[in-house]
């Protein structure tokens, strides 16, 4: 069982950081939704949300030493932080996961004291952070081919069709829709 939930997230810790991947530094940084989101804020994101579940709420050091005050501001990356500083937060993050995940055993107690119910155990966490870790892979893909249109899973596994003739398949699928209008 262990080895499954680190394999799934073994699999969105790699596919987040490849989303930058030859991305210009404004690309990475600029607001793509309504509500702000760019690809490395996801990426901040993510780091500081794995240091803290996998640091403070199995009761170990947190790998990142990260406050501010500014509400979602672990969302964006301020000017003043570089794409290297927060891949780096997210390395960081990710190693101290990992090191957790093969220290402790799976019953190994954890306490959020945000959620309703907050004495759980370290098999919950790697759960919920699965399940966020690739809620906000998504988003980086879909985030990223607005800006080139690149896609995929991982580097070698688009997880789409080849072959589908895309323009075509849009037009069809924008007919359907435009009966409702």
């Amino acid at each position: 069982m262990k080895d499954d939930l680190v394999r799934y997230l073994r699999r969105g810790w790699e596919t987040l950081p490849w989303k930058l991947e030859g991305i210009s530094e404004y690309d990475v940084r600029r607001p793509l939704t309504p509500t702000g989101t760019s690809l490395l804020g996801l990426v901040k994101h993510v780091a500081l949300t794995t240091a803290g579940y996998f640091g403070e709420v199995l009761g170990r050091p947190a790998a990142l030493d990260w406050r501010d005050e500014e509400p979602n501001a672990d969302m964006w990356a301020r000017a003043d932080e570089t794409r290297a500083q927060v891949l780096g937060w997210y390395a960081t993050a990710v190693a101290d996961a990992e090191t957790a995940l093969a220290e402790l055993p799976l019953d190994h107690p954890a306490h959020v004291s945000w959620w309703p119910e907050p004495d759980v155990t370290l098999h919950r966490i790697a759960v919920h952070m699965t399940a966020e870790l690739h809620r906000h892979c998504g988003h980086a893909d879909i985030l990223r081919e607005q800006l080139d249109g690149a896609v995929g899973m991982t580097p070698t596994a688009g997880n789409l069709p080849e072959d589908l003739p895309w323009e075509t398949y849009r037009a069809r699928l924008q007919a359907a829709a435009d009966t409702y209008l």
